[in-house]
């Protein structure tokens, strides 16, 4: 198991909703035995950011700025681009319908479905990327190149098996694209997760054509939108850690 990534999670499980807002409700209650008006203000506070954190409503605050950097792919007509890039999200342990082995989440599959149809359409080569931070036996980007042939025939050329994230996403398959002689890629990611994407592919000196998926804003909003749901917790959640993780790139890369 990377150390890195198990940082990477203990950390976002404390900065980001709900363990953050939580543990902010707890200290309000504590503080209320020597301050209860500041204590009652912060606990109810924070329980009402949660609350509205919850909301589709309140996930589009974060989601919607992150999806419009990199809106939908209009036109594959001279992009220029030599190659696809998938990035991996994240897995299935031991699935039992598929006598054990390791799928694709939700997101990373619709990550190739995308990625297939681009490949349908252009025949440009193929790479998958994707490590095992979780210290797994196979690889995120092998199970990828596996799903990609097997349901959807669609080739794989390379695989980047060592990654834990996605700035060594971009590092460890930059090496295996230049050899090739490609320096302008597609590439696919969640609508979200896109523009923190492109800046690590472009800060290793490749041209990047966003190619985003998985929007979550685009439909109409409606009453239900205001009802509180796990769903659009995680999703608030998911936005914060990108957010999060550009800031933190760019004061790494800010010179």
């Amino acid at each position: 198991m990377s150390t890195a990534w198990l940082v990477n999670v203990t950390l976002g499980a404390l900065l980001l909703p709900p363990l953050s807002l939580i543990l902010l409700c707890a200290l309000g209650l504590y503080m209320r035995r020597r301050w209860p008006r500041l204590g009652l203000v912060l606990s109810i506070t924070a329980l009402f950011v949660l609350v509205i954190f919850s909301t589709r409503f309140g996930a589009s605050l974060f989601v919607a700025p992150l999806e419009k950097l990199n809106p939908p792919l209009q036109s594959l007509n001279a992009t220029g681009a030599q190659a696809i890039v998938v990035l991996g999200g994240g897995r299935i342990s031991n699935a039992p319908e598929y006598d054990g082995q390791d799928i694709p989440s939700s997101p990373t599959l619709q990550r190739l479905r995308y990625a297939a149809k681009l490949q349908r359409a252009t025949h440009l080569p193929m790479l998958v990327t994707g490590g095992r931070p979780d210290g797994a036996e196979v690889s995120e980007a092998a199970i990828m190149a596996r799903v990609l042939k097997e349901e959807f025939s669609v080739p794989v050329q390379w695989l980047e098996e060592e990654s834990n994230n996605t700035a060594e996403n971009a590092q460890l398959s930059v090496r295996i694209l230049r050899e090739a002689g490609v320096h302008k890629i597609l590439l696919v990611t969640d609508a979200m997760h896109m523009e923190r994407a492109k800046r690590s592919f472009t800060q290793v000196g490749l041209e990047v054509v966003p190619a985003p998926t998985i929007f979550r804003t685009t439909s109409r909003v409606t009453p239900v939108d205001f009802l509180p749901s796990s769903q659009w917790l995680q999703q608030t959640s998911y936005a914060m850690h990108e957010w999060l993780g550009m800031a933190w790139y760019s004061l790494r890369h800010r010179d």
